[in-house]
């Protein structure tokens, strides 16, 4: 099979059976967008867009945005569960492996290096001036997440009234994370019931692929990889064996109350609540990692997630800083080290694990997931709940980011925390307002806007203003 591409350059070697294309210039492919993962889940797929759809032709437009669809029904990062289902429309099994692998490796290594610098060096001057900078950005970050996805969700009175629910069971009752998703479900349900147009879904899209020739994967065209109960029942027995293995290890070696035993189930337990994107779960993590465990400072998460905004992959990769560090400071009998890189790889291994399951247990049955106009309304119901989450989140970010102290206000079923306003931080409050400006106004990317508050993070240093 000889494959022509938009460059006019052509493929010559010979896929294997079942392999759309080669699968070495699959690799080469998938770990060349694998360094530009940057900007969040939609710089993430634009990147695909770009690779996949307009420059090489392998996938059509209309195919590319049924897989999206289906990935953005599931918990866990979108982004990397469409290279999962775009690999293994090209190279099966293998191919989704493969790709779904290579999307969050520079990530996993670069945020493995940063951590052990992190705790090495994050006391010293010269790094606090640098987190001085990066946490108010992400204040503003944060800020610009609740916009876009309101914009995009928040479509009537109803949906609104799903994100302002949800905001106030988080931030006033301490409604547990998993609860607010189940009953955002349950409700886009119950309102599809009743009044169906107010849930309605429509295509939507991440933009229309260029006019160029015939993709190699056809539009309308169906896998070879059929569903069957044999391969449903294969797949799901290895994935549980190779999700849960590495949890029974470290609860046999370490004890069950071990922090690798602790962090290996609630990171799998979060791994299937993460619908929404990272934003929503890191409200849930952040709450638990820092209040319940005491992993670490809710100084420390914020830093983490600007570290984690900073490098290739998703952003959930940030939950591999929060165990990195909870195994630092809870070594047991493990060197701080070698625990808090046990911990960082089993972590990322249980959130990831499962992206790959549910995709490639359900993809086959995607066409008729999509007909199921119930389904999409729960949908629709946590996407809008989604957005009173990331506002919560954000609330939280800035409380800690902006003021050096905070009280919790408690009166029966009510619990709100509240900063002390004499304890505001002035260097802070001016860079999180400038890199408003730069997000809101500017449009800067974020990258962009991560640098330029660095470096005035480093000149309030220079200053003495931190």
């Amino acid at each position: 099979m000889t494959t022509t591409r938009t460059d006019g350059g052509t493929e010559t070697a010979q896929p294997a059976a079942g392999d759309v294309i080669p699968l070495r210039q699959a690799v080469r492919t998938w770990f060349l967008i694998s360094l530009q993962t940057f900007g969040g889940p939609a710089g993430q797929i634009a990147v695909m867009q770009r690779h996949l759809v307009d420059e090489r032709r392998w996938i059509g437009q209309k195919r590319f945005l049924h897989a999206l669809n289906y990935c953005m029904l599931l918990p866990g990062p979108e982004a990397q569960q469409l290279a999962i289902y775009v690999g293994w429309l090209l190279n099966g099994v293998r191919g989704g492996l493969i790709a779904g692998t290579l999307f969050v490796l520079p990530g996993l290594v670069a945020l493995l290096a940063l951590s052990g610098l992190y705790v090495a060096y994050g006391d010293t001057t010269a790094v606090t001036a640098i987190f001085t900078g990066l946490a108010p950005a992400i204040v503003a970050v944060v800020a610009q997440a609740v916009w876009r996805v309101g914009s995009r969700s928040l479509h009537n009175a109803a949906l609104v009234g799903f994100a302002v629910a949800a905001f106030a069971a988080l931030a006033l009752f301490g409604v547990p994370f998993p609860v607010v998703i189940a009953a955002a479900a349950l409700a886009g349900w119950g309102l599809h019931r009743l009044r169906p147009q107010l849930v309605a879904t429509g295509g939507g899209g991440h933009g229309k692929g260029k006019d160029g020739p015939a993709p190699l994967i056809p539009d309308d065209a169906l896998h070879h990889d059929r569903p069957s109960a044999r391969r449903a029942l294969t797949i799901l027995t290895v994935g549980l064996g190779a999700w849960a293995l590495p949890i029974a290890i470290v609860a046999a070696t370490t004890g069950t109350g071990s922090v690798f035993t602790q962090q290996g189930l609630f990171f799998s337990g979060a791994a299937v609540v993460t619908f929404g994107g990272a934003y929503a779960v890191l409200s849930y993590v952040a709450q638990q990692a820092v209040e319940r465990y005491a992993w670490l400072s809710a100084g420390d998460m914020v830093r983490g997630l600007a570290l984690a905004e900073s490098t290739p992959g998703p952003l959930i990769m940030v939950v591999q800083f929060v165990a990195f560090l909870g195994a630092y400071h809870h070594p047991g009998s493990l060197n701080p080290w070698t625990a808090g890189i046990i911990a960082s790889l089993l972590t990322t291994w249980v959130t990831f694990v499962p992206c790959f399951l549910f995709i490639l247990l359900g993809a086959p049955y995607v066409e008729r997931l999509r007909a199921n106009h119930s389904l999409s309304a729960a949908l629709t119901g946590i996407t809008a709940a989604v957005v009173g989450v990331i506002a919560n989140l954000g609330l939280y970010f800035a409380f800690h980011t902006l003021f050096t102290d905070t009280r919790t206000i408690t009166s029966g079923p009510l619990s709100l925390l509240l900063p002390d306003p004499t304890s505001l931080r002035p260097a802070a409050a001016v860079i999180a307002a400038a890199a408003a400006v730069m997000i809101f106004w500017a449009k800067w990317s974020v990258l962009r806007v991560l640098g330029l508050c660095t470096l005035l993070g480093i000149c309030a240093g220079l200053l003495s203003l931190i």
